[in-house]
């Protein structure tokens, strides 16, 4: 029985020896896949496959020796449907240019499927997940066709589909990274760059973004009706332009942004009602905030959100508020502020006095957006400073912060300040 299995066996390999050994041409690899049995391990000859393959067994395709998987411009190019696929050292590229069809270089309906080492290009959607789970995509290079953004599809368009895994990967040129209805997927250790939206996150709970590079997008990374979701370790970087944000909320709650560099953006953080759930707070931790236009924006007076061990440096704005609302009732604990102008007489690396914001002159743009046209130009700064020195009105303080830390390099020794602890006066800091 051994001896006709081994017969048996080798009668396999010698029948996908000649398969694979057969001329490239339109529906060679589409063959090849569907006369291979579960789980075998298919590795064409170098070539291009000119064609769109629908997997429909648990295969895996190795296209170590050269392998380009090429759409002519027609629909979708790669689609799986079953589970427990492995595509690895593959190009797939050219798919077709029809939105409504989401044209996309691969398609992935099903589970437990690996796809990694695997170039996609030239491809309106690269990657459309649709009820698919516990997916990885390793080392995958994403890239939409050459046309105007809005026109782009999206790189990775991740809908009803949980617990799955990008990491390793680089995402460019395209539209957004966009996640719909989904919960638990991970990104990790990514460079996005390039694109609209860095990361888009909609009606998508509990997901985590880690030690990702997304940089010269319109926006890194928004939340919009998204809970719980955790922003860590990564650098936001350029999101410039009218619209530019690194870290943006809509109606977002119970998120935790920490430990990241959000650096050079029009805006570093905006907040547009967020949190919206009352019992889940939004907690910015040991960020650096700096080279931004704007270091933190809320759209409107808000409560719900702590920012603690964060570095504010070299911000145009540190902090805006639209209309004539105030930052006062948001937790300011422990933060850096490089524009803070107190003493550390006791030397123990927390200012004697708060650090406060007020508006004197900035109301005006913050009041009145399209007014931010004029700012850090000669007739507003000139305004500002007569405000300053002798104001028309009262300014309106903005923020306020009990303790402030006087060294960035100290915020990771920082401890919480007495909850009955009053500022000192001008005469007691001169005793």
């Amino acid at each position: 029985m051994a001896y006709i299995r081994s017969i048996l066996a080798m009668l396999f390999v010698v029948t996908l020896t000649i398969l694979s050994a057969a001329p490239t041409h339109a529906g060679a690899l589409q063959d090849l896949i569907d006369a291979a049995p579960d789980g075998a391990d298919i590795v064409p000859p170098a070539g291009t496959y000119t064609e769109q393959l629908v997997i429909t067994r648990p295969v895996v395709i190795d296209g170590r020796n050269g392998v380009v998987i090429d759409g002519g411009g027609e629909g979708t190019i790669v689609t799986l449907d079953t589970d427990g696929v492995t595509l690895k050292n593959l190009t797939i590229r050219n798919s077709g240019r029809l939105h409504n069809k989401v044209d996309a270089g691969l398609r992935v309906n099903s589970n437990f499927n690996v796809i990694r080492d695997v170039t996609i290009e030239n491809a309106l959607f690269g990657v459309d997940l649709n009820q698919a789970d516990n997916n990885v995509f390793r080392r995958v290079h994403i890239s939409s066709k050459d046309m105007s953004m809005g026109l782009r599809g999206d790189s990775m368009r991740i809908y009803y589909s949980n617990n799955n895994v990008v990491e390793d990967s680089l995402i460019e040129e395209a539209r957004d990274v966009v996640i719909w209805y989904s919960q638990n997927n991970t990104f990790r250790r990514n460079t996005i760059r390039n694109s609209r939206y860095g990361i888009h996150f909609m009606y998508a709970h509990e997901n985590k973004v880690e030690n990702n590079e997304i940089s010269d997008c319109v926006v890194g990374v928004f939340l919009m009706y998204a809970n719980n979701t955790v922003v860590r370790e990564n650098k936001i970087l350029r999101a410039w332009g009218a619209s530019g944000v690194g870290v943006g909320f809509k109606e977002s709650s119970g998120a935790v942004i920490e430990r990241n560099d959000i650096i050079g953006n029009a805006t570093g953080i905006y907040l547009d009602p967020s949190p919206w759930d009352p019992d889940m707070d939004n907690n910015f931790n040991d960020n650096v905030i700096a080279y931004n236009g704007m270091g933190i924006e809320f759209h409107t007076d808000w409560t719900g959100n702590h920012f603690r061990r964060n570095a504010m440096m070299s911000n145009f704005t540190q902090v805006s508020v639209r209309g004539r609302g105030t930052a006062l009732r948001e937790g300011w604990e422990g933060n850096y502020w490089d524009d803070y102008a107190g003493f550390d007489k006791d030397q123990d690396a927390m200012g004697d006095v708060p650090y406060e914001i007020y508006n004197y002159a900035d109301r005006l743009w913050m009041e009145v957006p399209s007014a931010s046209f004029f700012r850090g130009g000669l007739a507003l700064a000139a305004l500002d400073f007569v405000e300053r020195l002798a104001p028309f009105s009262e300014p309106r303080l903005l923020v306020r912060e009990q303790v402030p830390m006087m060294d960035k390099g100290a915020l990771a020794e920082a401890v919480e300040a007495p909850k009955n602890d009053r500022p000192k006066t001008a005469l007691e800091m001169l005793q």
